[in-house]
């Protein structure tokens, strides 16, 4: 009977221990399945397709292809695909966009990107080649020298673009309101970017232009700011910060300049996106601007009066990215009145992400928004005094009007969709071709602060109480969406 008992017992134990056991199991399973859906599935039938295609161009195309090009080229078109901003970049092109950021590299001195098969300006360099010819942000690259463009892939026709100093490639372009095509001749050259340019326009009132967004912008801008304080000997009377035709780079370059005037731990811009650490709140901190934080506070001894002295933003369709930051930044907090035209409207964050073939992708993480939560993707910020320069510079060319540009996630909260009149390429190719052998004559631009800068002299209008002479602005047609 004890022996019994003793055999009853272990059995309810055992019954116990398997239904603990059983349910760990079921709990196991249930987590691992639920884990497994919640992840992305691989499209199998879609890679499949992939695979038969990739074996059909393998045995049958006209000519052997290499491994290597057709998966590089099947990398580049998933990027290029998404937006006109995420790109695939090879080695030799990766290891040019690092060198970009520091200040010097080879080629043309062309910020560029791809539309409608062919390769589109998005901003001169200045001081370039390209600059000193003329050409102009939307200008459309048709031809390098006798090779057309259409059918290349943006890596093809950048290492095109790139060569030894003083050799030669002819550009033929396509450009907004000329009927003719330009044939433009230019010497590549070591392009020496200098992102900061400055000078006391007279007694008092400050110019500082910044050309491009690089790793020591907000540090080569302090340094000026003392230079010019040293030479004007008392408080400044009114500065003017020039972004036109900066095309951006990178943020925390955005954010130092911003800091040179706003006060300590002011919100200059806020990202969101899908990943976790695509969502930041940049402040006027030296953690967010300098490398190496506080220790190397470049704008630690720059003037106090800088936050407070009348301050003017010059910007155009050419201002672009970490521009439009630091114009929103400025604007938002009513620390700067803009002049100028509507700025382009690229509002998103790309992240370059190393590969471990020594390539690299360029892919758009996440929208960026001013301080008052504005986002200005595909609508640019809009100057407080709308002043054309009188020569359309930027050939007023947006974000808006580039292919497969991300919405403006504002808009699709209100259900209103922005329209903007965009030049043709396919309407001005076909006028390209009954124009053949003529060509337009490119202009030379205009010195900036100069006194042919139209914007330039009304800022200095405002600055100093004189009436601005304002244009007439485009009416931007808006519809609702259904």
């Amino acid at each position: 009977m004890q022996a019994r008992n003793k055999y009853q017992g272990f059995t309810k134990v055992a019954l116990v221990c398997s239904g603990l056991m059983l349910g760990l199991m079921l709990s196991l399973t249930y987590s691992a399945v639920a884990e497994k859906m919640a992840k992305p599935q691989l499209p199998l039938e879609d890679l499949r397709a992939f695979a038969e295609v990739f074996g059909k161009i393998k045995s049958d195309y006209v000519e052997p292809v290499e491994d290597k090009k057709l998966i590089s080229e099947a990398i580049s078109g998933m990027l290029t695909g998404l937006d006109p901003h995420s790109t695939y970049m090879d080695v030799d092109a990766f290891k040019d966009m690092q060198a970009s950021t520091q200040g010097e590299f080879g080629g043309l001195g062309i910020e560029v990107g791809m539309e409608d098969g062919l390769v589109k300006v998005v901003s001169p360099i200045e001081d370039s080649p390209a600059y000193a010819a003329g050409i102009k942000s939307g200008d459309l690259i048709m031809k390098l020298d006798e090779k057309l463009v259409k059918g290349m892939s943006l890596n093809d026709a950048v290492k095109i673009m790139r060569g030894k100093p003083d050799t030669s490639i002819k550009l033929t372009i396509l450009r907004k309101n000329e009927a003719k095509p330009l044939l433009i001749t230019l010497i590549r050259a070591i392009i020496k970017n200098k992102s900061v340019k400055y000078k006391m326009t007279e007694p008092g009132y400050a110019y500082a232009r910044v050309t491009q967004f690089q790793e020591h912008t907000g540090e080569d801008l302090a340094k000026a700011i003392k230079v010019m304080a040293d030479e004007n000997k008392g408080p400044f009377k009114g500065f003017v910060l020039d972004l036109r035709n900066d095309p951006g780079g990178l943020l925390n370059g955005a954010v130092g300049v911003a800091a040179a005037f706003l006060p300590k731990d002011t919100l200059v811009v806020y990202t969101e996106g899908r990943a976790p650490d695509s969502k930041m709140n940049l402040t006027v901190n030296p953690e967010n601007y300098a490398r190496g934080g506080v220790a190397n506070d470049y704008m630690r001894d720059i003037p106090a009066d800088l936050k407070t002295v009348p301050m003017v933003v010059l910007i155009n369709a050419g201002s672009a990215s970490a521009s439009e930051i630091v114009a929103g930044a400025l604007q938002d907090h009513k620390r700067a009145t803009l002049i100028g035209v509507r700025t382009f409207g690229k509002g998103s964050v790309q992240t370059i992400m190393p590969m471990n073939n020594g390539a690299a992708i360029k892919l758009t993480t996440a929208r960026y928004f001013t301080p008052k939560g504005r986002s200005i993707q595909a609508k640019g910020i809009e100057p407080d005094y709308y002043v054309e320069d009188g020569t359309d510079q930027s050939n007023n060319i947006h974000e808006a009007d580039l292919s497969r540009h991300l919405s403006n996630p504002k808009d699709a909260q209100a259900g209103v969709a922005v329209k903007s009149e965009a030049s043709s390429p396919a309407k001005d190719a076909a006028q390209a071709k009954l124009n053949e052998k003529k060509y337009a004559e490119a202009m030379a631009p205009i010195e900036p602060a100069s006194k042919e800068d139209l914007q330039f002299a009304q800022a200095m209008n405002f600055l100093k109480g004189k009436p601005v002479i304002k244009s007439e602005p485009p009416k931007v047609e808006a519809a609702v969406s259904k």
